[in-house]
C-alpha cells in the first residue's frame, strides 16, 4: 500500500518511530502541509492509496482529485478537517484515534490549576531574580496561594478524561460536580459514582457552587461558546475556568472582560478559538490568564499511544477489519475494500 502522512511534525518531531507505518507499505511524510492551499497536498497525495493527516483539511476537491485513496487516518481524536460526508460517499473510511490522551489531558489540567493556585514559575524566577535573597522575611509570595481541598470543581463534560480529571481532584481533597449529557443510570454505576465523592449536577448548579470549572465537552453548536457574559454571571466572584477542551468552548472577549473585573479570579486555556493564536486574540492581554499552546495531549507517552493506534488502525483496515470508523458502517466498509 502506498501511504503519506501529510503533517506528520506534532506527532513526531523526532522522539518516535515511523517503522511500525513502514511495515506495512511504501510510506513518505511530509512534516508540514499547507492547511490553505489544497494543490499542495494534492501533490504529495498522488497516488497513494492510504493519507493520514493532522490538521491538513481533506475535502472534496483533494478527494476528487486524488482517486486512489482507499483509507484516511486522522492523528488525533476530532476528524472535522475532512469531509467525512463526501470521503463516505466515494466509499472512504476515516478512522480517528480516541481515547490516547486521556491521563496526559487531565494531568494536564490539574497542572493549569495547581499553577493558578500557587504561580511556581513566577516565584521561582523571582528567587533567581534576587527576591528572595534580598527580602527582610525568610519568605515571601506574590500572588495569593490557594488550596483546593474542600472546594467544589465543577466538569462539564464527563466523558474519559473529565471522569480522570475528577479522580485526581478527588485525591486534592476536592468535591466533584459533573455535568454530563450522558449521565449514568442509576444502578451498580451511578452507586460507585456517588461513593467516590462525585455528584451530577445541571450546568447552573455547576455555575453556582463551582469555585473552579473545567471543561471537558466536544465542541457543537449547542456547546459553542457556552461560557460567556450570560453563564458567567451565574458563576461564584471569584471562580477559576480551565479549558483544554475546545477554544471555541468561550466567549473569549466575554472571559477577558470578567478576568479584567475579577468576576473570574484567573483561567488557564490549552487551547483558543484559532489556532496558532492570533495576536488579537483578547486573551493574551487579559488579567491572570495563563495560556498554553494546545499541548495538553502531547507527552512522549501519550503521542506514543497515537502512534501505535494509527499504525494498527491502518493495519485493520488492509485486513479487512476496520476499526475507529467515524463516517460509515463498518458493513459498509467491509463491501468497498472486498470490492
Amino acid at each position: 500500500m502506498r501511504i503519506v502522512v501529510l503533517d506528520g511534525y506534532t506527532e513526531n518531531p523526532g522522539d518516535l518511530s515511523w517503522n511500525g507505518m513502514k511495515e506495512l507499505g511504501e510510506l513518505r511524510v511530509y512534516e508540514r502541509t499547507s492547511v490553505t492551499d489544497p494543490d499542495e497536498a494534492i501533490g504529495r497525495i498522488k497516488n497513494a492509496e492510504a493519507v493520514i493527516t493532522n490538521k491538513t483539511p481533506i475535502g472534496k476537491e483533494i478527494l476528487d482529485a486524488c482517486p486512489d485513496i482507499r483509507y484516511i487516518g486522522v492523528l488525533a481524536t476530532g476528524y472535522n478537517v475532512v469531509d467525512c460526508a463526501y470521503a463516505a460517499k466515494k466509499g472512504i473510511p476515516v478512522c480517528n484515534i480516541p481515547a490516547y490522551g486521556t491521563e496526559a489531558v487531565a494531568q494536564f489540567t490539574i497542572a493549569l490549576l495547581l499553577e493558578i493556585c500557587h504561580h511556581i514559575g513566577d516565584h521561582s524566577r523571582a528567587v533567581h531574580d534576587g527576591k528572595w535573597e534580598s527580602s527582610k522575611d525568610f519568605c515571601f509570595w506574590d500572588y495569593p496561594l490557594i488550596e483546593l481541598a474542600g472546594k467544589n470543581i465543577g466538569i462539564i463534560g464527563y466523558g474519559r478524561i473529565g471522569k480522570e480529571t475528577g479522580r485526581i481532584a478527588r485525591a486534592l481533597g476536592m468535591n466533584v460536580l459533573a455535568y454530563s449529557r450522558h449521565r449514568a443510570e442509576k444502578g451498580s454505576e451511578e452507586t460507585a459514582f456517588l461513593k467516590a465523592g462525585f455528584q451530577y449536577a445541571g450546568l447552573d448548579e455547576i455555575y453556582a457552587k463551582s469555585d473552579v470549572i473545567t471543561l471537558h465537552c466536544p465542541l457543537f453548536p449547542e456547546t459553542k461558546e457556552m461560557i460567556n457574559k450570560a453563564s458567567i454571571s451565574k458563576m461564584k466572584d471569584g471562580v477559576i475556568i480551565l479549558n483544554d477542551s475546545r477554544g471555541g468552548l468561550i466567549n473569549e472577549e466575554d472571559l477577558k472582560e470578567a478576568l479584567d473585573s475579577g468576576k473570574v479570579a484567573a483561567a488557564g486555556v490549552d487551547v483558543v478559538s484559532s489556532e496558532p493564536v492570533r495576536g488579537d486574540n483578547p486573551l493574551l492581554k487579559a488579567r491572570n490568564c495563563i495560556m498554553t499552546p494546545h499541548i495538553a495531549w502531547a507527552s512522549k507517552e501519550s503521542r506514543q499511544r497515537l502512534m501505535d493506534t494509527a499504525v494498527s488502525n491502518l493495519k485493520a483496515f488492509l485486513d479487512g477489519s476496520p476499526v475507529n470508523i467515524v463516517n460509515m458502517q463498518q458493513k459498509d466498509v467491509l463491501a468497498y475494500v472486498k470490492e
